[in-house]
């Protein structure tokens, strides 16, 4: 026979350790928009971070009683930021997904792939409006006043060029992880 002060300790371990989990899990789910994702994929991110096993979408289903395609669509929004991965395990028919571990990889490759799209798309329309507004200032028949205005944004455009130069070369420090040499990454507390 099981000892009942020794199940009620039991309880209440399973409570605290449960509360501890949740209150990340929310956090993470809070934060998670700042991926792009909502606050439910960030709940099943969080409830997949504290698996030891990789899970298949019933499993997620059972852990969260959200649909089957809910948890596929959250599945698929978190597999194309990386932070998910699709694992495969002998035996076992159905697929599988288990969260990618390394939060600065992960980092990493959500801040290049959303950055390179918004750098790209900027310095294009930039450099497009410097060639338009350049061939405008050798107009011979422009006001002066029109001439001061072309300087004036040309030189705003030259300068947001130079900061996307900036953050471009930046997204290459953590695309080849040389910003680590900069910002080291601190050694995680273990306990044993």
């Amino acid at each position: 026979m099981k000892n009942p002060s020794a199940d009620k300790r039991d309880q209440k371990t399973r409570k605290i350790l449960e509360q501890a989990r949740f209150r990340v899990i929310e956090a993470i789910a809070q934060n998670i928009n700042l991926y792009g994702v909502t606050p439910s994929v960030g709940r099943l991110y969080g409830t997949m971070y504290f698996q030891e096993e990789p899970m298949t979408l019933d499993q997620m289903q059972e852990a969260l009683g959200m649909s089957k395609t809910s948890m596929s669509t959250g599945v698929r929004n978190l597999l194309e930021l990386k932070m998910v991965k699709k694992t495969w395990r002998k035996g076992v028919r159905k697929d599988l997904y288990e969260v990618e571990p390394d939060w600065y990889q992960t980092f990493i490759d959500f801040f290049c792939l959303k950055w390179r799209k918004g750098i790209d798309l900027n310095v294009q329309s930039m450099k497009k409006s410097v060639d338009d507004l350049q061939k405008l200032l050798q107009q011979p028949d422009l006001s002066e006043d029109d001439r001061e205005t072309i300087r004036t944004d040309l030189n705003k455009l030259y300068e947001a060029l130079a900061y996307y130069e900036w953050l471009d070369k930046l997204v290459d420090s953590l695309e080849t992880e040389e910003i680590f040499e900069f910002i080291p990454k601190p050694i995680p507390r273990k306990v044993e």
